[in-house]
């Protein structure tokens, strides 16, 4: 796919088989264990084994390779092995990569996971504390000084130019949060089952960077989420429906940073998900009102509006009260504010959940679903429709 074609790739690959770990806060285990873990879930969901899978795809950020995953899971020879950049923007990539290896036959079972002890190990929310010279870190030397050390931070200076410009309260944000929960209350698999909170929750958590509160904030989160793809074909003999990539993108805008894109001519948007949004759309030929759940990577909740607007199912200024309104199921799961982050993986396999009929939170006749990998950073994106 190119920025301008439809491309080739929709129908053509779909997702069979979904598993995780359980979402702690101490998994008391190494990386590596929970990869497999999730990697033997996913297959044993498909109806697969081991000896099935030929490629593999995962994140720059992980500690596990493809080889030394492949090898403890009991995988034998791979022709395809690949990773993919810029944290959880990266999440639905993963899949595009695997829908592609096997569109084109150089595999033709791939499973894609994320693992990582992100509470009990490395924690994102650390921010930045050491980093090797590179062309892609001196970009930070602009901000770092400043003090803006952690994503939340880089986050705050988008969310407080987005509330000036459209004459807004932090209460905006809420809504998102209070969504998230609801959904995660009903999740037994979610970390916050049976809390669900209020605006008024809401606005009394504390401050971590002006005008993001403590529940605007993702968690920290020990686990590990895998998926498995293979042509459509194939996965109509396996053990569940298949949930088809109808569509898969990636996205960088103009003057695009990591985190830290102060320099565009507009703060109140999301250029990189506009590449995403255009792409889906055109490959595969829905609009906004053709989607039914919307699976929208919540890092921090200022964001998942920006996404609704640059995906065109509101105006710009208006997704906290579309939000608000319930006018599309958003995370239904829990996302990562109440379910577990996972770097959008979890997300993944919640929209595949609602296609088969199996969420906790199941949207009635859910035919599409659109899923969102992480923002601020290069992203990407999937629309996942049932079989036929």
């Amino acid at each position: 796919m190119s920025v301008r074609t439809r491309d080739e790739l929709g129908g053509r690959a779909a997702i069979a088989g979904i598993g995780a770990t359980e979402f702690s806060k101490d998994s008391g285990r190494s990386e590596l264990k929970l990869a497999v873990e999730a990697v033997h879930a996913a297959l044993d969901d498909a109806g697969l084994t081991p000896a099935d899978v030929d490629g593999m795809v995962t994140f720059t950020m992980d500690t596990s390779p493809e080889i030394t995953v492949a090898q403890a899971a009991g995988i034998g020879d791979l022709s395809f092995f690949s990773r993919i950049h810029y944290g959880g923007g990266a999440a639905c990539a993963t899949v595009q990569q695997a829908a592609l290896a096997v569109a084109t036959g150089v595999a033709e079972v791939v499973v894609c996971y994320r693992a990582f002890n992100e509470r009990s190990g490395r924690r994102f929310g650390s921010g930045v504390q050491q980093r090797e010279p590179s062309a892609e870190g001196a970009a930070l030397g602009w901000s770092l000084p400043w003090g803006l050390l952690t994503p939340a931070s880089w986050v705050a200076m988008t969310a407080q130019r987005y509330l000036h410009t459209y004459n807004l309260t932090p209460e905006a944000f809420g809504h998102v949060a209070v969504t998230d929960r609801r959904h995660a209350a009903n999740n037994p698999a979610a970390y916050f089952h049976g809390k669900p909170i209020t605006l008024a929750d809401h606005a009394a958590s504390r401050w971590i960077v002006e005008p993001l509160r403590l529940l605007d904030c993702c968690q920290e989160t020990d686990g590990g989420q895998a998926v498995v793809v293979t042509t459509t074909e194939r996965a109509r003999d396996l053990r569940h429906a298949p949930a088809v990539i109808t569509a898969a993108a990636q996205g960088a805008g103009r003057r695009q940073e990591g985190m830290t894109s102060f320099y565009r001519d507009d703060l109140t948007g999301l250029p990189e998900m506009d590449v995403v949004a255009r792409q889906l759309w055109r490959t595969s030929g829905l609009r906004p009102s053709d989607i039914d759940v919307g699976i929208l990577y919540d890092h921090f909740t200022p964001f998942v509006l920006m996404q609704l607007e640059e995906f065109g199912f509101c105006a710009p200024g208006e997704a906290a009260d579309f939000v608000a309104a319930d006018a599309l199921p958003l995370n239904t799961h829990g996302g990562q504010l109440g379910e577990a982050y996972l770097h959008g993986m979890n997300g993944i396999a919640e929209a595949v959940r609602q296609l088969r009929g199996t969420s906790v939170n199941q949207v009635a006749g859910a035919a599409h679903a659109l899923v969102t990998a992480g923002t601020g950073v290069p992203t990407s994106g999937l629309i996942l429709g049932t079989d036929g």
